[in-house]
């Protein structure tokens, strides 16, 4: 399971680097996994603190770090 996160966090480090700010909710979308897998592998990029979240009205967005 930790190998599966790990390929999901570079599929989301990949993307966000593309894309430079999306909404939490266009990540599993956008990397082609289920919602569980996707979230864990932002926990998994959060705790290495290569991401930050940014609200907007309601909206979470999620951007890499400088």
């Amino acid at each position: 399971m930790r190998a599966k996160i790990g390929d999901a966090a570079g599929k989301v480090w990949r993307a966000l680097n593309q894309h430079k700010e999306v909404s939490l909710s266009q990540i599993p979308k956008m990397i082609g996994e289920k919602d569980t897998l996707a979230y864990q592998a932002l926990g998994w990029l959060a705790c290495e603190d290569k991401i930050q979240y940014r609200t907007d009205r309601n909206r979470t967005l999620v951007s890499l770090r400088p």
